[in-house]
């Protein structure tokens, strides 16, 4: 088919529809082949597999589309979202496919969902990455001068792994005239150079050639490879060897070491190889001459085997030989003079010496007996003497050639425990010579330090409730004395913490030093022990030093809150402790009115005993707010027609400690005006409408009879004070003044406090107090106690008894119930009178105040009572008086 159609496109448009109608073809078949240069980068484009098989892309997606790897290396991944096939790494195609001319890559692609497998196959083409290359950059040849002519000598071949034209193509040679390259071609096509002999070689004038051998490959561009090829000339061997002196002569000193190298013979030989190879030997040997010199044959270097001395033999003299390989040979003479030095150090020797000495021997003590000599006359000859360090000893000449080493002063083992003295002597050569002796010199030790605590004064920090037998410090003293001298041993002084002895409180190890707890302390009772540590060495006097130890004890929270106010019993008080917690609020109360405070300490200290209060329960969650630091309760917003009468309240008391520990108070809060309303929501409490449990009922029970004994309290006290008025205008005080008493209006009742609001009732009295009448009036009563109704009749005032109301005169002065206004006479006042019985609490008073509307008396009726339980003159006494000028009806 493509030939027939060949004369209507050109070669280039032929092959390119026969590779698509191929491709079509194998693809009907399931077969893809595709072709791809090496060394892509991972993730390059391969070819469209979803298109080339004639699938949609959404169902060569859905149907599971995947390469088959069967264990294999995967050079190519499949995208199923796009149905391209790329490479999954870099190819090389050499290194993939070595030595093959065609390098193709196989896979296997199927699509699950039509159970249908294709083959692909990719051709991996060839780029030129790679050059010629040699085995090895130089290569050597070994040619005799006496080759002929066109003789060939194979070179080393070039390697490249790519194909086709970006393989090897063609090699060539620079250099000299004397060789050509020859190039080869074998039975396989493989090209092999050859080197050519072109022009006679002389080593004598060039020992070697140096050429360069370049191969080339056909890529574009094209990559070359270079290789150097050196060429030795070998020698024939037509020359002797010749020295470059006739006769050697060389002067070395006496000392010169054994070994050295006096001089280094040099003969030379034109030829090359053995030829040209030249060794030396002596010749009209000697004893001495054997003894005490030696020739290297290769080197011709004449080395000293033993020592010289000038005084044995001044000079001396030696013939040498140097021959070649191939018999020819070549004499000289060499001469050795000996110089004299000054080669004898003095000789140092110590005769007599103390190998320890104590640290208290007196200045002067002799330690060693030194002799010194030389072996030299002369200035070399004389010996000086001189200790080298810096040490407490001193040299003092003895006799002629001894010197003796004494103390220069007193010694002291803790400063320095040993002594290497160094004593040197050096003559007067030039260079001067010397030699040296060392005295090693040990301080005997005496007990002449006492013990150093590493601190002046320790302190430690111990956390109460510790475990008895705690491990509170570990004390450390250092005797600078050795031995049975430096032992240190610890003990506590004699001291007494709270009056009992400070050893039942603390103990200190006596070999280690070590501080212990012998109780558990408690920060509250014991905040800080001082005690002093004693250390004492093993001496002999024995030698100690005191220290100071201060063992703060630090607080730890094992202490919670403790609330001072309400009290203990407002919390869990049973029914009858009556007025117990109970706190007061009048319902016109203004945002921020202090209701209450709730006082509470810490027995703890620092952060422990830091408190906080918290609002944690409460009947009307946003009607109160305690203060976070000051523990006052406070109305959060004013109360309203809604809110309950009655609020309970519970704070939480915590402290700053870890973990924090915390305290509860429970406050009863009453909203009301007067003490009418007070007693009424208190009386309310206790019908059974909401019982809450025994608790309650109790407590309702208790306020009501407080509440029935207020009333008769007051009657009482209402009566009391008539009885009295009566007197004093029967009977008038001398006095005319009046008593000056303070106004209240507020009544208390154990804890209960609150505002009262005026009543009013009308009196009638008469000369005859007995005679006198009161009638309240109910409708004027406002906010207050309720009153009674009105009596059909005048009732009496109360007295001292009814026999002294029916004896009363009959010409007591009337008075008016209505329509008159008759004024008081001044200072018309009855006595002050007290309540019959204590205070239910020692810390509060009792507390009554009520207002006269209209009649005789004037306003401000006020009994107090204190803890004494008397009247308290001046302050809190009252009574009924007459203000001057008021009229009543």
């Amino acid at each position: 088919m493509c030939a027939a159609r060949g004369g209507r496109w050109g070669r280039r448009q032929r092959a390119l529809l026969c590779c698509v109608l191929v491709a079509a073809w194998e693809a009907a078949w399931g077969q893809l082949r595709y072709s791809v240069p090496e060394e892509l980068p991972k993730g390059s484009f391969v070819g469209d597999v979803a298109k080339d098989l004639a699938l949609q892309l959404a169902v060569f997606r859905d149907r599971g589309a995947r390469i088959l790897d069967r264990g294999r290396t995967r050079y190519f991944t499949l995208h199923a979202n796009s149905g391209h096939l790329v490479t999954a790494e870099r190819l090389d195609r050499e290194q993939l496919c070595e030595g093959l001319q065609r390098c193709v890559l196989r896979c296997e692609v199927i699509v699950e969902g039509e159970m249908k497998v294709s083959r692909i196959e990719v051709e991996i083409t060839d780029i030129n990455d790679n050059a010629p290359s040699f085995g090895e950059a130089e290569n050597e040849l070994r040619m005799n001068e006496m080759t002929a002519l066109g003789s060939r000598f194979p070179l080393p071949k070039a390697y490249d792994p790519d194909v086709g034209m970006n393989s090897l193509q063609s090699y060539e040679l620079s250099g000299d005239e004397h060789f050509s390259l020859s190039v080869q071609a074998g039975a396989d096509g493989e090209k092999r150079p050859e080197l050519v002999l072109a022009k006679a070689l002389d080593r004598e004038e060039a020992a070697f050639h140096e050429l360069v051998l370049r191969a080339s490959d056909g890529g574009e561009p094209s990559r070359t490879g270079t290789a150097l090829i050196r060429v030795s000339v070998l020698d024939a061997n037509d020359n002797a060897p010749v020295f470059s002196q006739a006769v050697y002569a060389v002067r070395v000193p006496e000392d010169v070491p054994i070994g050295s190298t006096l001089l280094t013979l040099t003969a030379t030989d034109a030829d090359e190889g053995i030829n040209g190879k030249v060794k030396y030997s002596m010749t009209k040997l000697t004893a001495v001459n054997t003894e005490k010199f030696y020739m290297d044959p290769e080197t011709g270097s004449i080395r000293l085997v033993r020592s010289l001395d000038f005084e044995e033999d001044e000079s001396y003299e030696m013939e040498v030989q140097a021959h070649d390989g191939g018999g020819f040979f070549d004499t000289s003479t060499v001469s050795v003079s000996v110089t004299d030095v000054n080669d004898n150090a003095p000789e140092l020797t110590v005769s007599s010496a103390l190998s320890k000495i104590s640290e208290d021997a007196p200045s002067g003590t002799v330690v060693a007996l030194l002799h010194v000599q030389d072996r030299d006359s002369g200035a070399n000859g004389e010996v000086r003497c001189s200790i080298v360090e810096s040490v407490p000893f001193r040299l003092e000449r003895a006799l002629d050639n001894y010197y003796s080493v004494v103390t220069a002063r007193e010694l002291d083992r803790e400063e320095v425990s040993e002594y290497n003295v160094t004593v040197r002597a050096a003559d007067g050569g030039s260079p001067s010579l010397w030699s040296s002796a060392v005295l090693a010199l040990r301080v005997l030790d005496v007990n002449d330090n006492a013990p150093v605590f590493a601190e002046a004064r320790y302190s430690a920090r111990l956390a109460e409730n510790n475990a008895e037998g705690a491990l509170v410090l570990t004390v450390r003293a250092w005797d600078a004395d050795w031995g049975q001298n430096a032992r240190v041993r610890y003990r506590l002084a004699e001291g007494r913490v709270r009056g009992a002895p400070l050893s039942s409180y603390v103990s200190v190890q006596a070999e280690t030093g070590a501080l212990y707890a012998l109780r558990s302390f408690d920060y509250e009772e014991v905040r800080e022990v001082g005690l002093w540590v004693r250390a004492e060495d093993g001496g002999a006097p024995a030698l100690s030093s005191n220290v100071s130890v201060r063992l703060l004890i630090v607080d730890e929270n094992d202490n919670a809150p403790q609330v001072l106010y309400p009290p203990a019993a407002a919390a869990a008080a049973a029914p009858g402790a009556g007025w117990t917690g109970v706190e007061l609020a009048p319902r016109s109360a203004e945002p921020g009115a202090l209701v209450a405070k709730v006082v509470a300490v810490d027995a703890d200290a620092g952060q422990n005993a830091w408190l906080s209060y918290e609002l944690a329960k409460a009947t009307e969650p946003g009607l109160f707010r305690v203060g976070l630091h000051s523990g006052e309760v406070r109305t959060a917003r004013s109360p309203l027609a809604r809110d309950a009468p009655r609020h309970s309240l519970v704070v939480v008391v915590k402290d700053q400690g870890r973990p924090a520990l915390s305290a509860t108070a429970t406050l009863t809060v009453v909203l009301a005006e007067s003490v009418a309303e007070l007693l009424s929501e208190l009386g309310s409490a206790a019908a059974p409408a909401e019982p809450a449990g025994s608790l309650t009922r109790w407590l309702v029970l208790a306020v009501a009879a407080v509440s029935c004994l207020f009333l008769a309290f007051l009657l009482l006290l209402l009566a009391l004070r008539l009885r009295r008025w009566r007197r004093s205008q029967l009977l008038p005080p001398a006095s005319g003044a009046l008593r000056g008493v303070p106004a209240s209006h507020f009544v208390g009742i154990d804890g209960v406090r609150a505002f009262l609001h005026s009543y009013s009732h009308e009196v009638s009295l008469t000369a005859d107090s007995r005679k006198s009448q009161r009638r309240w009036a109910a409708d004027s009563c406002c906010n207050t106690l309720p009153a009674r109704p009105p009596p059909d009749k005048a009732a009496p005032l109360l007295g001292d008894d009814a026999a002294g109301a029916r004896g009363a005169q009959p010409d007591a002065l009337p008075v008016s119930r209505s329509g008159h206004r008759d004024a008081l006479p001044l200072g018309a006042c009855l006595p002050s009178c007290s309540l019959p019985f204590p205070p239910r609490s020692p810390s509060r008073a009792w507390w009554f105040a009520a207002e006269q509307g209209t009649g005789s008396l004037g306003r401000g009726l006020l009994v107090a009572v204190p803890q004494s339980g008397e009247p308290s003159a001046g302050s809190a006494t009252g009574g009924i008086f007459a203000a001057e000028g008021m009229k009543w009806d």
